[in-house]
C-alpha cells in the first residue's frame, strides 16, 4: 500500500499560502512541488490543474481541496501540501473557503495509484481533529509530522 509518506517530501510542504484565488493557489502549490521536482514545467502543471478544475472543483468541502491532474513524461506520482490560514475561494461543494490543499500530479497512464492516493488523502482529511491539528500547526515541520503520523494510523 502506497503511503503519503512515500510521496510527500518535507520540502513539498508550505505552511503559509499567500494566494487568495484558485488560480494563484494552484500556482503557489506548483511552486512548492517544484522545490522537490525541478524537472517539472510550472506552466504545464498549472495548465493541467486548471483543465481538471473546469470539469468540476476539487474543493471537496470542510476546508479541503485536492487539486490534481495528469502529465505526460512524468515518471511517478508527485504531491505537495499547502495551508492557507485566510482560506481560498475554491468553488468548494459546501461553498466554504479551502484552507488545506494536497496537490497531486500523476503520470498520464496511471490510474490505480492516482485514485488510491486521492482516496487515502481524502480519508486522512475527513477526520476533523486531523484538519484542526494541521490548521493549528506552527510550521512546515509540524505539518509534515502530523501528516506522516496520521497517515501511519490509517
Amino acid at each position: 500500500m502506497m503511503k503519503i509518506a512515500d510521496l510527500l517530501d518535507p520540502k513539498g510542504v508550505t505552511a503559509e499560502l499567500k494566494a487568495r484565488t484558485k488560480q494563484d493557489a494552484l500556482a503557489e502549490l506548483t511552486d512548492t512541488l517544484l522545490q522537490v521536482n525541478d524537472g517539472l514545467v510550472h506552466d504545464d502543471v498549472v495548465r493541467v490543474l486548471l483543465e481538471r478544475e473546469r470539469l468540476g472543483s476539487t474543493g471537496i468541502g470542510d476546508g479541503v481541496a485536492i487539486p490534481h491532474g495528469k502529465l505526460k513524461n512524468l515518471e511517478q506520482l508527485q504531491i505537495s501540501f499547502g495551508r492557507s490560514r485566510e482560506g481560498v475561494d475554491f468553488d468548494s461543494m459546501d461553498g466554504r473557503p479551502a484552507h488545506l490543499f494536497f496537490l497531486l500530479v500523476a503520470p498520464e497512464e496511471s490510474v490505480g495509484i492516482h485514485l488510491k492516493t486521492l482516496a487515502r488523502i481524502s480519508k486522512l482529511l475527513k477526520n476533523g481533529s486531523v484538519r484542526q491539528r494541521l490548521l493549528d500547526a506552527v510550521d512546515e515541520d509540524e505539518i509534515y509530522r502530523i501528516i506522516i503520523q496520521e497517515d501511519e494510523a490509517l
